[in-house]
This record gives C-alpha cells, sequence and structure tokens, in this order.
C-alpha cells in the first residue's frame, strides 16, 4: 500500500503539523484519531491496514491526520477560553490548509470523514461546520457534546464547535446543506455513550437531517477491533 508521510508548518496553529497520506487515486477519507492520539494511530492500531485492499484498487485514499486536543479541550492547564481557542485554531487549519491540499492532490472534492470515540466529536464538528466541503460523515462511538470540558465556560468558538448545541438552532437552509451530507452514526450496544449517539441521530432526525443510525447488538463496540469491522462497509 502506497504511504507518504507530510509535514509542513501551520499558519493557523503556529507549528508543525504531520500526517500520513496513503492510496494514489479514489475517494479521499479524512481519518481523525481518538483522544489522545496522534496522527500515526489509525496505523498503528491497524485501521489503515484493514482498508487496504480498497486503497490498493484506487476506491479510496487515506489521511490519517494529527489533532491538537492535548492543547484544546483537554488542556487543564489554560482556561476554557484558551481551550476553545486552541480548536478555533485547529479548525482553521483544517479547513483552509488540509481541505484545499486534499482537493488538489485527490483531483476530486467527495470528502468523507471519520473518527471514532472522541475523533467522532472531530468528524461530526467539522462536517456540521462545513457540509460544502464533506459528502460523508462517519461517527463511531462518538462523543458530540463538549461542555464536560469547558467547566462551565462557554463562548461562541465553544457554540460553534459544539454539535449538540447549534444544530438544534439551525434554520431550514443550514439545516439542508447538513442534509445533504450522508450520515453514518454507530455503536455497540454495550458502549457506555450509545445514548449519547442513539440521542444525536435522533437530534439530526429532528431537523430533517437523514441519517444512518447502527447499534451493533450485544457488542461493546467501543474499541479498534469494531471499528476495523465496521468501517470497511461505509468507505
Amino acid at each position: 500500500m502506497y504511504r507518504e508521510y507530510v509535514k509542513w508548518w501551520s499558519p493557523s496553529l503556529g507549528r508543525e503539523m504531520e500526517f500520513l497520506w496513503f492510496g494514489k487515486f479514489g475517494r479521499p477519507v479524512l481519518l481523525f484519531p481518538t483522544s489522545s492520539g496522534s496522527y500515526k494511530e489509525n496505523e498503528d492500531f491497524h485501521l489503515t491496514g484493514s482498508l487496504e485492499d480498497k486503497v490498493n484498487n484506487g476506491e479510496i485514499q487515506l489521511i490519517s491526520v494529527d489533532a491538537v486536543n492535548n492543547e484544546s479541550w483537554y488542556n487543564k492547564n489554560v482556561h476554557p477560553a484558551v481551550r476553545a481557542a486552541r480548536h478555533a485554531q485547529y479548525d482553521q487549519y483544517l479547513r483552509h490548509e488540509l481541505v484545499p491540499y486534499i482537493f488538489n492532490r485527490a483531483q476530486r472534492g467527495d470528502l468523507v470523514v471519520y473518527g471514532a470515540s472522541f475523533g467522532a466529536y472531530h468528524a461530526s464538528n467539522f462536517a456540521t461546520r462545513y457540509p460544502d466541503v464533506v459528502s460523508r460523515a462517519i461517527c463511531f462511538s462518538g462523543v458530540y457534546d463538549i461542555h464536560s470540558f469547558l467547566d462551565g465556560y462557554w463562548d461562541d468558538n465553544c457554540y460553534f464547535n459544539c454539535p449538540v448545541s447549534n444544530i438544534p438552532n439551525m434554520d431550514a437552509e443550514w439545516a439542508g446543506k447538513l442534509a445533504r451530507v450522508n450520515w453514518v452514526i454507530a455503536t455497540g450496544e454495550n458502549d457506555s455513550l450509545v445514548q449519547q449517539n442513539r440521542d444525536f441521530s435522533s437530534l439530526l432526525w429532528a431537523k430533517g437531517i437523514p441519517n444512518h443510525l447502527e447499534i451493533w447488538p450485544g457488542q461493546f463496540g467501543h474499541d479498534w477491533p469494531w471499528w476495523r469491522e465496521h468501517l470497511r462497509r461505509f468507505v
């Protein structure tokens, strides 16, 4: 499987950002890491390897991106306003640096975003903010609410990066944009987050946004073996 390491200095973040690119042809799939993972995590846990046949057949290309969670939502050493502002800078990196690079390199605009656990937060949040550039959002075992990271603080950065807060207030035009995204929400029946995933699906439906909710019966689901098994069905 073709693999390339890419790094550049991000003006949005003021630091170097790294990612891995797999494949030479096919639909681009942006892979977010989990809460404390790096750009290498999806490879280290064999998620990218589980899709090797699809990459080699030219069906998809994979972009395993880094995150700055430990500088943003998970950084308890700074004020919540600083956490939210740091995430906003990460959002700018994704939208104005990484996505244009992906579209130019892949020569197609049908971007899929994928994440599991806190990575599903990133996938859902990015798709909610930018439905014009995301065609499918795959969210496994997801977290969709950032209130627990904010110690009671709230501002516009928090609101506009919290899907469960801003989606209910969307007007019909914006909800219509989200309805054009192909939403996949899934986890195991015994995942402690299963109700959050059901609720997120219901929230989308309440705004007229179709989505595919899949609860794996009798399964924990919140771990790499399940994510590897099921992701290939949706990319």
